[in-house]
């Protein structure tokens, strides 16, 4: 299945092309609401509503957009290994309470990373908004004299 996304740099813009095997898996999952709040903050900080996020401790890449965030193995490239989708944000009580998805495995041994993924997903997001800039250039304030 063909899955694209793009990033734009300033006046450039680059599309990565992904693919999906057939569906191997998939099962109801929650993320707690730190990681799920963060990464919100971060993808609706970007005009373009996609998020690149390396996640170098496993060689992963997760692309995150308003539906569905996918993960990309290194060595696979451009093809989907997991995809979390559906997340229920509206069915919590509160910002702290865990947010419901669908976890959704395209191989074999997808299964056994989500652990992993989902301990190392809050580590490379907070590194991303560390190094985060701000999008508007501050502004100096002068006050009157006393």
């Amino acid at each position: 299945m063909y899955y694209p996304n793009y990033i734009f740099n300033d006046d450039e813009i680059m599309e990565i092309t992904c693919y999906r095997d057939a569906i191997y898996a998939q099962e109801a999952r929650t993320l707690p609401a730190e990681t799920y709040n963060l990464a919100l903050t971060l993808l609706h900080k970007t005009n373009q509503h996609v998020l690149f996020v390396p996640i170098r401790a496993m060689q992963y890449l997760a692309v995150l957009d308003d539906e569905e965030w996918v993960f990309l193995d290194g060595v696979r490239k451009c093809w989907v290994d997991i995809a979390w989708q559906h997340f229920q944000p509206r069915q919590r009580t509160s910002l702290t309470d865990a947010v419901a998805y669908q976890a959704v495995y395209y191989q074999t041994e997808s299964a056994q990373l989500m652990n992993r993924l989902q301990h190392e997903l809050p580590n490379a997001l907070k590194a991303l908004a560390n190094k985060s800039r701000p999008t508007e250039a501050g502004k100096i304030i002068k006050l009157p004299a006393p």
